[in-house]
């Protein structure tokens, strides 16, 4: 009884760990985002795609503030995300864009970092794609467009991106009218910059690689990826669907900057050999961790 009760409270600290994590990463988040907006976008007229694209439109047009309307535009869909998703998303979401809105309004009085249209468009896009890379990280998102996109995509013959690309057409081409289409364009290329952060943040800068190696010379390959790379590997048994040969199968996880090394390793060993290398998202667990290499 005495150690179900001790592993139940580790684990009570663990959640609540997690939980605490998720909070001050969706906050730095979301204040990320609203630097990126109030700082550089909105005072040199550059837009975001989705609800933040259509908050600035309105805020221009009315004169509201725009912290007001990405809450008031983002509520439908907490709903939605709650019944959808789960309620640790639609919480999450609740409460970015609640610090989202709220530092948007704070930070409105601030003077723009620059009036240089590029410079704005380069760094607000890279503010902006840190901050929502980070909330989506952490389980939470700060645009409603997503979560209506991945409703739709059930009903629809189109994926979430399409979708997504097609709710962005529309709102980019309404900003042409409102700001000009000069503004416009800037803000394709500062979405652009926000989505391509958003990958890297999502990623990590250290973007792993699954590796798949069919050869008849396995073991030397497998060797040798253990002693150059400091990577271990799995071999797994296969078999050729065409000749029915058994085969052995290499499997191991590399990041993006051993590609090249272990081409040349396989290259080195089996000229003819099968190589297969593909993107990861995340990986946990296990034995990643590089070995230090004498």
């Amino acid at each position: 009884m005495e150690q179900e009760s001790l592993i139940q409270k580790q684990h009570q600290k663990l959640s609540l760990k997690r939980v605490l994590k998720r909070i001050v990463f969706i906050f730095i988040g979301a204040v990320l985002m609203a630097v990126g907006l109030e700082i550089f976008l909105v005072p040199n007229l550059i837009m975001d795609g989705g609800i933040v694209g259509i908050s600035i439109i309105l805020s221009n047009l009315t004169g509201v503030k725009l912290g007001l309307f990405l809450f008031l535009l983002n509520i439908p869909f907490f709903f939605l995300g709650y019944k959808q998703i789960g309620k640790t998303f639609a919480f999450s979401t609740v409460f970015g864009i609640a610090i989202l809105s709220i530092a948007s309004t704070l930070l409105h009085p601030v003077s723009a970092f620059t009036d240089d249209i590029i410079l704005a468009a380069v760094f607000g896009g890279i503010a902006l794609g840190a901050g929502v890379g980070i909330v989506i990280r952490y389980g939470g998102s700060l645009d409603g467009t997503e979560i209506l996109a991945i409703l739709m995509n059930k009903k629809l013959p189109f994926s979430v991106g399409e979708i997504v690309m097609f709710f962005n057409v529309f709102i980019f081409t309404w900003g042409g009218f409102v700001f000009g289409w000069d503004r416009a364009m800037y803000s394709v290329l500062a979405y652009f910059i926000a989505f391509k952060t958003i990958d890297v943040v999502i990623q990590g800068l250290d973007e792993s690689k699954s590796a798949w190696i069919i050869s008849d010379q396995y073991q030397a390959i497998g060797e040798a990826i253990i002693a150059r790379l400091g990577r271990g590997v799995t071999y797994l048994n296969g078999k050729g669907a065409y000749t029915g040969d058994d085969k052995k199968v290499i499997f191991c996880v590399i990041n993006r900057l051993e590609e090249a090394k272990l081409k040349s390793i396989v290259e080195d060993l089996d000229e003819g050999a099968f190589l297969a290398v593909a993107d990861i998202a995340e990986v946990r667990g296990g034995r990643f961790k590089k070995k230090d290499i004498h």
